[in-house]
C-alpha cells in the first residue's frame, strides 16, 4: 500500500488529497502541517489517514512526498529531505509558483539520485486552508511538470498518482515557466494594483471617486484583490524577472506617454491597433491552440435570467462546460459571453443549440 506524504494542508495539498483519495482509495494519506487544528480536521474528515506531526520522522516512510506549502517552505523542506536517509524509489514533487528557485534547492537530492519533479497546478481560490479544499478544484486546470533529471517513467507515475485531479498536463523548464508564469500572471497582479492604488490617489478628492467604478476599470483590476501576504512571497522569489519584465511595460508607457506629449496620432493609433490585433487573436486561429480548451462567444441580452436562459439549455443539452467569463457588461448593452467547452465537437453543438434559440454567435476559437 503506497504511502503518500503531504507537508502543506493548505487549498492546494487538502485538494490534492481529495483527489488522489478519489482516484487511489487504497493509498495511505499521510498529513504533516503546522496548524495542528487542520490536521486535525483533515483526519475528522478523512482527507488523509493520519497525521504526521514529525515531518523528518514521516518522510523516510514515504514513498511520495508532496510539498505543498509557501515557495520558501519548499525550498527548506528540500534542504531538510537532502540531509534524511528516504526510500530508494521515492517520488518528490511540489506545487511552487516559481520554479527556478525550487529546482536549485532540489539540486543537492537529484546529486544523490532521488528522484524530484516541479509542479505547479495552475488553480486556485478565493478561499484558503484545509476546509476550502476540493476535489474538482483542479479540473480542466494547466498543471506545469518541471520533471528536470527526473526519468520518463517518474512523470507517468506521478501523473498516474493525480489522475483523479483531472488536469491537463504541460511540461517546461524551469526557466519557461518562470518567463510564462511572470509575463502572464505576476506581472499582470503589479499593473492591476498599482491602477487601483494610482486611481484612488487620484480620485480621492472626488465624491464620486471609485464608486463609478465599473465594466473595464472592475475587469482589468479584479485580480488586485488578491492575497498580499502570498504575492509579497512570489514576487520575492520571481524578483528578477518580472522586475525585467516589468520595466519593459514601463517602457511601453513611456513611448505611450512621448505620443501623446507629441501629439503622434500615428503612433498612438499603432498603439492601439497593435494591441487589438494581438488581443482579437489570442485563440488557436493564429497562436495554436492549448489541449482541449474551446471557447464561443456570444451576445447576452443585459437582462435578468439570460445567463441562466444559456446555462439551463447546455445543461438539458447535457453539453457540460469547463468554464463560463462574462466579458463585458454594462447597462443596456449586451454583454459578450465566453463559453470554454474540453471538446471542439461539444462546442459546436452549443453553437447550434444556441443559434437556434436566436442567440448571437460572435466568434469560435
Amino acid at each position: 500500500m503506497p504511502k503518500i506524504l503531504i507537508k502543506g494542508l493548505g487549498l492546494i495539498g487538502s485538494s490534492l488529497a481529495l483527489a488522489i483519495r478519489a482516484a487511489h482509495p487504497d493509498d495511505r494519506l499521510v498529513g504533516c502541517d503546522v496548524n495542528g487544528d487542520s490536521l486535525d480536521y483533515a483526519v475528522a474528515q478523512h482527507l488523509i489517514d493520519e497525521r504526521a506531526d514529525d515531518f523528518m520522522a514521516a518522510a523516510p516512510t514515504a514513498d511520495v512526498i508532496i510539498l505543498a506549502g509557501p515557495v520558501s517552505v519548499i525550498c527548506d523542506d528540500l534542504a531538510l529531505l537532502a540531509s534524511l536517509t528516504l526510500k530508494p524509489d521515492v517520488l518528490i514533487t511540489d506545487v511552487g509558483s516559481t520554479k527556478q528557485t525550487v529546482l536549485r534547492a532540489a539540486k543537492p537530492l537529484q546529486q544523490r539520485g532521488v528522484t524530484f519533479i516541479g509542479g505547479h497546478p495552475m488553480a486556485g481560490s478565493h478561499k484558503s486552508g484545509v476546509t476550502a479544499g476540493r476535489a474538482d478544484l483542479f479540473e480542466n486546470a494547466f498543471y506545469f511538470l518541471v520533471p528536470g533529471l527526473a526519468p520518463s517513467s517518474a512523470v507517468t507515475r506521478l501523473q498516474d498518482l493525480l489522475v483523479g485531479a483531472h488536469v491537463k498536463w504541460l511540461t517546461v523548464t524551469p526557466t519557461q515557466h518562470d518567463r510564462i508564469v511572470g509575463q502572464l500572471s505576476h506581472l499582470p497582479h503589479i499593473v492591476a494594483a498599482a491602477l487601483v492604488n494610482q486611481t484612488q490617489a487620484a480620485l480621492a478628492d472626488s465624491p464620486l471617486g471609485l464608486r463609478l467604478a465599473a465594466g473595464g476599470f472592475k475587469s482589468i483590476t479584479r485580480i488586485a484583490s488578491s492575497d498580499p501576504t502570498m504575492w509579497t512571497a512570489i514576487l520575492l522569489n520571481n524578483g528578477a524577472l518580472v522586475a525585467d519584465q516589468l520595466r519593459a511595460y514601463q517602457a511601453e508607457l513611456n513611448r505611450m506617454e512621448t505620443a501623446i506629449t507629441t501629439r503622434d496620432a500615428a503612433q498612438i493609433n499603432a498603439f492601439f491597433t497593435h494591441a487589438k490585433t494581438t488581443r482579437d487573436h489570442l485563440g488557436p486561429d493564429r497562436l495554436g491552440s492549448l489541449p482541449n480548451f474551446f471557447d464561443l462567444f456570444l451576445n447576452v441580452p443585459d437582462q435578468v435570467g439570460a445567463i441562466a436562459d444559456v446555462t439551463h439549455r447546455l445543461a438539458t443539452a447535457h453539453l457540460s462546460l469547463v468554464n463560463i467569463h462574462i466579458l463585458e457588461i454594462r447597462e443596456e448593452v449586451d454583454g459578450v459571453l465566453q463559453l470554454t467547452f474540453g471538446e471542439a465537437a461539444t462546442r459546436d453543438q452549443a453553437a447550434e443549440l444556441l443559434q437556434a434559440a436566436d442567440y448571437q454567435i460572435v466568434r469560435r476559437s
